[in-house]
Parts: C-alpha cells; sequence; structure tokens
C-alpha cells in the first residue's frame, strides 16, 4: 500500500456483461457505485462515467491509488474493453492494477461457508464456481452443462449465488440441493472488484497492469457465440 495513503483510493470497472459498473473506494468505504447499461457496448461511455463519477466527489485521476476490472467470464469483447480500460490507465499513471473474477466478485454477496457462483454461459451452459467465506476458491471456475456441474458440487453448508437463478431452479428438484438457498447478486459488482483489490493491494499482490489476464474459462469460442 502506498505510504501516502492511510486510506487508498481505488478505482473499479465491470464491462463484462450488458450491465457494466463503476465503482470508486475509499480504503474500505464504497464512495459511489454506478450502474451502467450499453447494450451497444461500453468503449464509447467508460470515460464519460469515469469523468463524472470522479467530478461528484473531487478526485483527480492521478489520485487514484490502484485500479481494478471484472476479468471475466463473461462477453468476450467487453472483457477485452474493461481490462484496456483499466490497464491503460493504471499504466499512464504508473500505478498497480489488479483484476477479479465475476464468480469470485458475485460470491461475495452471499453468507453460507459455501457459495456456489452461477452465471448464464449461453448455449445451454453455465458458468460456475464455488468460493469459501473468506473468498477462497473451494471447486475450480468451469463452463459446463448446469445438471453435470450440479452433481459435482462439494459437500457441506452450500447457498446458490447468481444475478438471476430463476433459470436455473427448477434443475435443483431431486438434487442433495433442493431446499438449498440462493442469494441475489446485484447487476453492479465493480465495488466487490475494488474490494478484493483493496485485500491484493494491503498483501502487496498488485502489480504491474500489463500483467492482467483476461479470465474467459471458455476462451476459444467465446467470441464467435456469445450474443450482447
Amino acid at each position: 500500500m502506498p505510504a501516502h495513503a492511510v486510506k487508498p483510493l481505488i478505482l473499479a470497472a465491470d464491462t463484462t456483461h450488458e450491465f457494466g459498473s463503476l465503482a470508486l473506494m475509499r480504503g474500505e468505504e464504497l464512495v459511489e457505485e454506478v450502474l451502467l447499461h450499453s447494450p451497444s457496448g461500453f468503449a464509447h461511455v467508460l470515460f464519460g462515467h469515469l469523468s463524472g463519477l470522479l467530478e461528484r466527489h473531487g478526485v483527480k485521476v492521478r489520485q487514484i491509488d490502484c485500479f481494478a476490472a471484472a476479468s471475466g467470464p463473461g462477453s468476450f469483447t467487453g472483457v477485452r474493453v474493461g481490462l484496456a480500460f483499466i490497464k491503460g490507465l493504471a499504466d499512464a499513471l504508473g500505478k498497480p492494477a489488479a483484476a477479479a473474477s465475476n464468480l469470485q466478485a458475485m460470491a461475495s454477496f452471499g453468507s453460507a461457508p459455501l457459495r456456489a457462483t452461477v452465471l448464464d454461459a449461453r448455449r445451454g451452459e453455465i458458468y460456475g464456481a464455488v468460493y469459501g467465506d473468506a473468498g477462497r476458491l473451494v471447486s475450480p471456475e468451469v463452463v459446463m452443462k448446469l445438471a453435470a456441474w450440479i452433481e459435482r458440487l462439494p459437500e457441506g453448508e452450500l447457498e446458490f449465488v447468481s444475478t438471476d437463478f430463476a433459470p436455473f431452479r427448477a434443475a435443483l428438484a431431486g438434487t442433495r440441493f433442493e431446499g438449498a438457498g440462493v442469494v441475489t447478486a446485484p447487476r453492479a459488482i465493480a465495488g466487490a472488484v475494488a474490494r478484493i483489490a483493496l485485500a491484493a493491494l494491503v498483501r502487496g499482490e498488485v502489480g504491474d497492469p500489463a500483467a492482467l489476464d483476461a479470465n474467459y474459462v471458455r476462451r476459444s469460442d467465446a467470441e464467435l457465440f456469445w450474443k450482447e
């Protein structure tokens, strides 16, 4: 953590889905989180929203101590736009940057010891992972059929976390998770990404923005089959 920053300023962005977000954090305080909706993409709107966010709170972009991006999974193009936005700012200002999985960010809204996060991956598949209550990855991030994923979930007190679990609920019928709890994560996850980045900053695990990488999970055909 920078020696001058008792409460570091962190700017985080998520552009991995149709609904994105920007967040500004000061230490552990979420100053503001802005939900963005841009079905045509985010490349042309990000800097305008960033300017408004910083102006509302009297912050100059050079005052940001760490930048963070949601790294996916999600729209192939959206992931690239968000990472390029954050990497470009951090590199230009000589500041560190961090990336966080959408699934890990979503898991932070749960409360059970085990949190099975799930996102629609299209083509009849889901993106899924299981995180513990301290943000530790328990079961790897995968893209696969929902029924097959449910069969592989670990034993223990588990809840499902999703921005919209309604399309998945029927798959729990007749399984050991039929009565499991469900948490609805917000569409705006940039604040959660910022909190993950803050923890990494405190641990000294943020660094060169050029090292940030996308988390497509399904790399080879993501752009071909994803529909914004």
